[in-house]
């Protein structure tokens, strides 16, 4: 790992320092990252620009949870779940011209109501997400504010009292099947007596609890035939050991680890200051470290050694999800930009073909399924970085119209 920081400009209240070796990581993966902060209420992009990081922010309501891929990106919200569609023919509109490969438009929001969401995953079409305030597990319809699909056994109703703070979700084969939660309490806030060590990881198909006194878990993730999860009070990473029910630290970190995500045999790891409130006081994070940082590391999951990092220096105080952005090195999210959603489309095949070709710029939609990505990165890693794969899935079509006097 380099030591030689590169920095924003200083008069950047959201300025960030990084190691020299992150951009050239992002761009041999072919990949870029997307980060939520719903302390700072932004959704951040991570971009190789060069030799540089480029950190692009994005205003949202209290963003948390995230799923994303090529083709989408779902952001759970103060109170409802937004969604983008990549529309790779708006990308090729944008300034400067030839310099992004994915543009993210605003399709779908969905008014949830105020639960608290936190991790969110999807399974096909299907949007699974975590309802912290009724611990839950909801899918969305267009009829109601969200549907429970499971909860804890200990959970006895559903009811917006965050009783066990239910918070992170792992997907396995397409379905959900590991949560966490920093208690097994059935009254309001009843977590928060043991936040310290009374955290779990729970397996939903048999509602059984795997593992238990943990400080404040997150993030559990099924990666390379291992379980995962960030044990975010002892800031760490750390693998468990599903017959016996231990946990093995992989590596501790400089902050209160929450949101992560896997490429190869690196992990992109979200890292927060935690401030000095009754919520993060008493736990072994705080009692190690008297200062903590916020940011992006990226650790060797083999080692245990980080690899690279992005440090936030000012603004930006808490991270929640980080999610990869496979085969997109440059992509662009649209909040809300009236002219852009004005003249943007995406319609179905039989119906481009009625449009003339004079006035639509014809660009496949991107594939939800995962590129096949080769690097070299032996300079970053003592480990080769496998390829991902993923089904294909059904395309779409866009068009940009180009307007005329």
């Amino acid at each position: 790992m380099t030591n030689s920081p590169q920095h924003q400009p200083q008069d950047d209240p959201m300025r960030s320092v990084h190691t020299t070796n992150f951009p050239q990581i992002l761009t041999q993966l072919g990949i870029s990252l997307v980060v939520s902060t719903y302390q700072a209420g932004k959704l951040i992009v991570l971009r190789a620009d060069g030799e540089h990081i480029n950190t692009h922010f994005r205003v949202f309501q209290k963003p948390m949870g995230l799923a994303a891929d090529r083709g989408r990106i779902a952001i759970g919200t103060a109170n409802q779940v937004c969604e983008l569609r990549n529309v790779p023919a708006v990308a090729q509109k944008l300034d400067p011209i030839g310099k992004h490969d994915a543009c993210y438009l605003p399709r779908n929001s969905h008014i949830t109501g105020d639960i608290d969401i936190h991790e969110m995953a999807w399974a096909d079409q299907e949007l699974w997400f975590i309802n912290t305030r009724f611990s839950c597990l909801c899918t969305l319809d267009f009829d109601h504010s969200f549907v429970p699909r499971w909860r804890p056994d200990f959970i006895s109703a559903l009811s917006p009292e965050d009783r066990c703070h239910l918070n992170g979700l792992g997907m396995v084969n397409n379905y959900p099947k590991y949560v966490t939660a920093l208690g097994t309490t059935d009254s309001r806030g009843g977590w928060r007596e043991n936040k310290a060590f009374g955290g779990v990881l729970m397996d939903v198909e048999t509602n059984q609890v795997i593992v238990q006194g943990l400080s404040m878990p997150h993030s559990p993730r099924w990666y390379q035939n291992r379980l995962w999860v960030l044990e975010s009070g002892n800031g760490s990473l750390a693998t468990v050991d599903l017959a016996s029910g231990k946990c093995e630290t992989v590596t501790q970190l400089p902050g209160f680890t929450r949101g992560i995500d896997f490429w190869g045999s690196l992990a992109f790891i979200g890292l927060s200051q935690v401030r000095e409130t009754a919520v993060f006081s008493g736990i072994p994070l705080t009692q190690r470290l008297e200062e903590r940082i916020c940011g992006v590391w990226v650790v060797n999951i083999e080692t245990g050694q980080t690899v690279a990092f992005l440090q936030f220096e000012e603004a930006v105080q808490e991270i929640f999800a980080v999610q990869v952005l496979p085969g997109i090195r440059f992509p662009e999210i649209i909040d809300w930009d009236e002219k852009l959603i004005a003249t943007s489309y995406v319609l179905p095949d039989a119906a481009l073909a009625d449009v003339p070709d004079g006035q639509k710029q014809l660009v496949t939609e991107m594939s939800t399924s995962q590129p096949q990505v080769e690097s070299d990165l032996t300079r970053f890693s003592n480990s080769p970085f496998p390829k991902k794969s993923g089904k294909p899935k059904r395309k779409k079509h866009g068009f940009g119209i180009n307007q005329q006097h």
